[in-house]
């Protein structure tokens, strides 16, 4: 008699499903580490770590999840076309909770709609998108979709750009964005080091 318990395999980042699902675990620290920080230096530090973790994670399902979803789930092209519309939405909402700022009087209140939109459209992906995937691809397909998506969060932009929500538009101007997004985030640390 074998005396080894069947247990499952633990979450792999490997696997694209478990990957993303964790990125979605990640992100909800975030807002939780932004609504807990301080005001000043702390609750914007938190907000770009926040910002960027959104911004490459979108762009990366964007990229690689969504387009095989299309052609590999039931419904495919329905369940991306609503999962983009959340993104864009999302993103739009990023977009003027970063201009008003993080010691807005409106801050919090402005992220916690930002954190419920987010929330909800990481809760359909993985409901609506990623199980399904998860039924109808390999393994093999989930690792490769997993080096994908690392490898679009190397060149994603690190600030929220709505409107290029489909591969081409992300492929076209994504990697001039990332260059002047990562540009603008290394002269804003290099003045925070200045005391600027």
């Amino acid at each position: 008699m074998n005396d080894r318990q069947t247990v499952p395999e633990p979450m792999s980042e490997n696997d694209v499903v478990d990957l993303l699902v964790r990125q979605h675990a990640t992100i909800r620290d975030l807002f939780d580490e932004v609504e807990e920080a301080s005001a000043g230096t702390q609750r914007s530090e938190a907000f770009q770590r926040l910002v960027r973790m959104l911004a490459v994670h979108e762009t990366a399902e964007e990229e690689v999840v969504h387009p095989y979803a299309r052609i590999t789930i039931e419904d495919g092209n329905e369940v991306v076309d609503e999962r983009l519309a959340e993104e864009k939405e999302a993103k739009q909402l990023l977009v003027d909770l970063e201009k008003l700022g993080t010691g807005h009087p409106e801050f919090s209140e402005h992220l916690q709609v930002l954190r419920a939109a987010v929330l909800a459209h990481a809760r359909a992906e993985e409901r609506y998108e990623f199980a399904r995937l998860r039924a109808r691809t390999s393994v093999a397909e989930r690792r490769a979709m997993a080096a994908g998506v690392r490898a679009a969060e190397a060149l994603a932009p690190t600030h929220p750009h709505p409107g290029t929500e489909s591969v081409v538009m992300n492929l076209l101007f994504g990697p001039p964005l990332a260059i002047v997004d990562r540009t603008r985030d290394a002269i804003r640390q290099a003045m925070r080091g200045q005391g600027g």
